[in-house]
């Protein structure tokens, strides 16, 4: 097996390649509810529609009714086709649409335990997705499938501690599984595998300032996952054996706002930082300790910018609309074919109509504009191999949502 195998297949690249050619800037999935896309999930830490309050801001609970289920379902289409050269020239097209379609679920719970005191759990996908190149296209060295699945419980509490602020805390129990395959020349496909359990917690804060104000303050730690697997070669049994990698899920913190102009509109605007710099770089290794790979990232913390406004038409309808601005953490210097990230500005629109007193559907579309993304890395060393041009993505995102009181 040549050295520069391993330096196309870095594990840790198969989580970070997921949603970067999705949704939120990053791998990090903000489509935690459907209630709350139509803002493009403006004010979530504020707003407390629903039992997704668990995941946005858990002190939210207090402001829901004694019993609450929430279901919702995400349909997530990015689109990203890259175009550009290779050298040295090794053939091949340049990929196809490395987006593929995915469905990614959200479920929570919310009890109200005493009259103060609020209990919750939510199951959600906190990172993730899949990207996927032709087999045969010219950065096949450098990618071709990169697939992540993560599953999050998340159990919580909040509490009301007077009139007009409620906190809360939870505990984020997740499992991650990431797969990762790349062509490794005479050695064939090359396929990695790895998952790991995850532990980390969130916290919230709810003041209500006024009968019309409303702000939220949250925060959702780091989240460690080291990561045990295996590397497979189909050409290459030699090659064949156990691996290990590190990757710190970032950790993000929210403040928002929501305010009622009438009893018609609802304001909501909210700005979250996201500590991507933890991701400084990857080393991959031999479960004896020995190197096989070190990829300098240094990403950089990003922000996420939204405002949004709801609508009441009557009793039953509200519609809603909101934009976004969602920087990208990686720079051009180290963007790679797995990472093509950018910034992008989300466009969307949503509404909310009452079954009954107990029921209500939501549906929300959001459009993401993104920027294209240029790259130029060189990978490898026999030979070397630079991959250069650039990525016209967007993403398509639908959701609906059923929300029953009991």
């Amino acid at each position: 097996m040549t050295s520069y195998t391993f330096k196309r297949l870095p594990l840790g690249l198969a989580l970070a390649g997921m949603a970067s050619l999705t949704h939120a800037a990053g791998f990090a999935l903000v489509e935690q509810n459907a209630s709350g896309l139509g803002n493009a999930y403006a004010g979530q830490a504020a707003s407390a529609q629903d039992a997704s309050t668990i995941f946005f801001n858990p002190a939210g609970m207090t402001l829901l009714p004694d019993r609450q289920v929430v279901m919702a379902g995400h349909l997530i289409k990015p689109q990203a086709e890259f175009n550009g050269t290779v050298t040295p020239a090794i053939g091949g097209d340049n990929g196809g649409d490395a987006g593929g379609l995915a469905v990614v679920p959200n479920a929570y719970f919310a009890y109200r335990l005493t009259p103060d005191i609020h209990v919750g759990l939510g199951m959600n996908a906190p990172f993730g997705l899949k990207t996927e190149y032709d087999s045969a296209w010219k950065g096949r060295t450098q990618a071709i499938k990169s697939e992540l699945k993560t599953i999050n419980l998340n159990p919580s509490i909040a509490w009301k501690a007077s009139e007009t602020l409620s906190l809360g805390a939870g505990l984020s129990i997740q499992y991650a599984k990431a797969t990762l395959t790349s062509n490794a020349g005479t050695s064939g496909l090359a396929t990695i595998e790895g998952d790991d359990y995850g532990w980390g917690f969130n916290l919230g804060a709810l003041w209500q300032v006024s009968p019309a104000t409303r702000i939220g303050l949250a925060y959702r730690s780091e989240v460690e996952q080291k990561l045990k697997g295996t590397a497979e070669f189909s050409l290459n049994a030699l090659g064949n054996g156990p691996i290990k990698a590190s990757l710190t899920l970032p950790d993000s913190a929210s403040l928002s706002v929501l305010h009622k102009l009438n009893p018609k509109w609802e304001l909501l605007a909210d700005v979250t930082w996201t500590g991507w710099s933890d991701f400084d770089e990857l080393r991959i290794l031999r479960t004896s300790g020995t190197l096989l790979s070190l990829t300098p990232e240094n990403w950089s913390d990003s922000y996420r910018y939204s405002v949004g406004a709801n609508y009441r038409m009557n009793d039953k309808l509200t519609l809603r609309g909101g934009v976004a601005y969602d920087e990208t953490p990686v720079s051009d210097i180290y963007r790679t074919a797995r990472i093509p990230d950018e910034s992008r500005t989300w466009l969307a629109f949503g509404a909310q109509y009452r079954l009954s007193n107990s029921s209500a559907i939501d549906f929300g579309y959001a459009h993401l504009f993104i920027k294209d993304a240029r790259i130029n890395k060189t990978e490898g060393t026999a030979p070397p191999i630079t991959l250069t041009g650039k990525y016209e993505s967007s993403v398509d995102i639908l959701s609906a949502q059923f929300t029953h009181n009991f």
